[in-house]
């Protein structure tokens, strides 16, 4: 039989190497963010052939806006351009899209959005206050539904620390693919970051409700070999839901578009750090509480 929750902290140090990795980059590069976050407008525009992104460029230079950040898409037959700048008003927008027709003829306004800075500190903060009722909602669940087994606030609280073991790796690498690709953090991006907190708190009830079923059946004395033994027994199903669920969520982000792209790539990477901490550390932890290995922490990372 496989002994996971052997190599726990094995799997402990896996997750610290990555986390440490993305908290590097939050603080060093930090998270872009969106309009939706930092205020400010973003305008797409659609020409009927070929613009070059440097003469384009120049062009908002020459108009004041050297500020923008611009994302092109450029084709042979047409050319798709996305401003983001200042929250603009409605005559800077007109005397953008006129000075840009003359200069390179005929666009059409595909997109507009604009958002003020009081919406935007608004929408950060009711954002942050949704992720923390989530969490503390996920945490009085589990421990109310665990509530007959001894010390049910062990799981509540291992479920949480793998809820938090998950955000941190979407923000992370989502932070190096926005510092590499230029991404901003939107809705979706949020929107992405609650759906992670719910498939993997869903994986986690599963593996430890299979705990709760063979110690009250009374298989095994040793609590860490019942561990490992559901893990063992719900492994096969946890395999199989992640990897379908990628395969869906691979889908969407090939071939949906950029309109979700935040959305898709946070699932991808939640669902992937989901099953590792639902599998490998949510357990392994009520293993390590039970026993009181706390203390082995530091130890085992300076002999490593």
């Amino acid at each position: 039989m496989l002994d996971i929750i052997g190599k726990r902290f094995w799997f402990f140090s896996i997750s610290g190497i990555v986390i440490l990795i993305g908290i590097i980059s939050l603080v060093s590069a930090g998270l872009p963010r969106g309009i939706e976050f930092s205020s400010g407008s973003m305008l797409t525009l659609r020409f009927d052939e070929p613009v070059e992104h440097d003469r384009f460029q120049q062009e908002l230079n020459n108009l004041g806006y050297t500020d923008a950040t611009i994302q092109s898409n450029i084709k042979e037959d047409e050319s798709l351009f996305l401003i983001r700048t200042h929250t603009l008003t409605d005559e800077e927008k007109e005397q953008i899209e006129n000075t840009l027709s003359a200069q390179f003829g005929q666009l059409l306004e595909a997109q507009f959005s604009s958002v003020s800075p009081q919406v935007a500190a608004e929408t950060a903060r009711n954002a942050a206050i949704a992720v923390a009722i989530a969490a503390i909602g996920i945490l009085f669940y589990v421990t109310w539904a665990f509530r007959r087994m001894p010390r049910p606030l062990h799981y509540g609280t291992c479920a949480i620390v793998a809820l938090v073991h998950d955000a941190l790796i979407a923000m992370g690498v989502f932070s190096i693919l926005g510092a590499i690709l230029g991404w901003e953090i939107n809705l979706m991006f949020i929107t992405g970051v609650l759906a992670v907190i719910g498939y993997s708190v869903n994986n986690t009830v599963v593996i430890f409700d299979r705990i709760r079923e063979n110690l009250t059946r009374g298989i095994g004395a040793d609590f860490e070999a019942v561990v490992n033994n559901s893990l063992v027994e719900t492994l096969s199903r946890s395999a199989n839901t992640s990897l379908t669920t990628l395969i869906v969520v691979l889908a969407l982000f090939l071939f949906v578009g950029a309109t979700i792209q935040n959305f898709a790539v946070v699932l991808i990477i939640g669902v992937i750090a989901g099953t590792f901490s639902s599998v490998c550390i949510a357990p392994s932890l009520l293993v390590v509480w039970d026993r009181g290995e706390w203390g082995r922490f530091i130890p085992w990372l300076k002999s490593s």
